[in-house]
């Protein structure tokens, strides 16, 4: 299996905090590893504290299902196909900020959880970080 390198995953952080930086916004980062294991994380100065387990979990629920948690919250609405799944595994987050992230080849090697801002600022960040991946 392959697996996000730390150095990678210290890349990914680094991203992330240029991106929140740039739209003025403090974040907690977390990557996880293709195993979903904390691998690499970063609290901003005055980042909220309670966005620390959401930013963790948000990584953790992109690599558990290896989509987009915002995707995850679509389908975990009342009536849809995955209705209560955030309940599941030791609790998930299904709002926009977890993004997998992919090698060169395509591979998902682990994701990127963002909190601390909006959900859609959040999304933007992670995507962001994400896409620095290679």
């Amino acid at each position: 299996m392959a697996d996000i390198s730390l150095e990678q995953a210290k890349a990914v952080v680094s991203a992330a905090i240029e991106k929140s930086q740039s739209i003025n916004v403090k974040m907690d980062i977390a990557v996880v590893d293709a195993g979903a294991n904390l691998k690499a994380f970063a609290r901003m100065d005055d980042a909220w504290l309670g966005s620390i387990d959401i930013a963790i979990k948000k990584a953790r629920t992109a690599r558990f299902f290896n989509m987009n948690t915002g995707d995850i919250g679509g389908l975990s609405q009342p009536g849809g196909a995955l209705y209560n799944i955030e309940h599941s595994n030791n609790g998930l987050i299904t709002f926009p900020g977890g993004v997998p992230l992919k090698n060169a080849n395509g591979d998902i090697i682990g994701a990127v959880g963002v909190s601390g801002s909006t959900v859609e600022d959040d999304h933007t960040v992670a995507s962001h970080a994400a896409a620095t991946v290679g």
